[in-house]
């Protein structure tokens, strides 16, 4: 049976060693350490885990990984995008017969496809496999945007299931529930707490790589507790965590905290590069300042 995906799902860094190769034994204990810390979900290969400068051999690596790791325990989507529809399928199926509990889909990100061939898209990958798909708006990346009345069409064909909503209009959230209602699961990609509260069911996070026990709780305050104030105030307690690997420290940022919390993370790869000293201390006080610690 499907599992219903809800809760706070971390998109995963992943980590290199120090000659940059991918460290698939630091991969299985980051992803043992995410379960352990109380995470709902993971998902592997997405932009912070720097899907696009990892060759497939790599990719294959890090998901078989995360899944074998997991053992069920929580779901975990693999990120499956690509630029051919062809291309795109091929990697769904893969997932798929890894053991993936589903993929998380963006766009097209170089043709700028129209909202038919969108639709086109999503319907001929959903056909092709029989576990849920993700998709994924990243406007300010895929250069495409898929606004309500789009994932309202999306969320008709079987199988597009879910969506990672990242834009920082939360009033998406709503549109989206008004318009798909029950066809389409939603998930904050940008704003976590807010997005809760318009009715999201979950997040994909960024800061959850460092912080997953209090990421995953935030949600569990409002969605299953009702206690709002509670939620609000855990929310802004760490909202300088949450703020710190936004923007483009999304990758730098996640690492740069996780070296210092104790956990050999490595550096992005280029074009990204590593922060500046000066972003790099401020890193190592926040560390300090919420008593950051990586320890199975």
């Amino acid at each position: 049976m499907t599992k219903k995906f809800r809760g706070v799902y971390t998109v995963m860094i992943t980590p290199l060693d120090r000659d940059g190769a991918v460290d698939l034994k630091a991969m299985a204990s980051f992803t043992e350490w995410q379960v352990r810390q109380g995470i709902h979900g993971l998902i592997p290969l997405g932009s912070t885990g720097e899907f696009l400068s990892l060759s497939e051999e790599e990719r294959d690596g890090v998901a078989r990984t995360v899944i074998e790791t997991v053992k069920g325990r929580v779901p975990v989507l693999i990120g499956t995008g690509a630029e051919d529809t062809r291309e795109c399928m091929r990697l769904s199926l893969k997932a798929e017969r890894m053991g993936a509990d589903g993929v998380m889909i963006i766009p097209p990100f170089y043709s700028t496809p129209t909202d038919d061939e969108l639709v086109h898209h999503y319907k001929t990958v959903a056909a092709a496999i029989s576990i849920p798909i993700m998709v994924y708006n990243n406007p300010a990346t895929a250069n495409v945007d898929l606004k309500p009345e789009l994932v309202k069409r999306i969320a008709e064909i079987k199988g597009c299931d879910y969506i990672k909503e990242s834009t920082l209009e939360v009033t998406r959230v709503r549109d989206i529930i008004q318009l798909a209602g029950e066809d389409m699961t939603v998930f904050g990609g940008i704003l976590g707490f807010e997005s809760f509260v318009m009715g999201a069911q979950g997040w994909v996070a960024v800061a959850s790589n460092v912080a997953p026990g209090p990421m995953a709780r935030i949600f569990e305050l409002v969605a299953d507790e009702k206690k709002f104030d509670e939620a609000r105030a855990l929310y802004l307690k760490w909202l300088p965590v949450i703020q710190a690997v936004g923007g483009q420290a999304y990758v730098a940022g996640s690492k740069c905290l996780l070296t210092h919390m104790g956990f050999a993370a490595g550096t992005p790869r280029p074009p990204r590069l590593p922060l500046p000293e000066q972003q790099d201390a401020a890193m190592k006080k926040l560390v300090s300042d919420f008593g950051l610690t990586f320890s199975l």
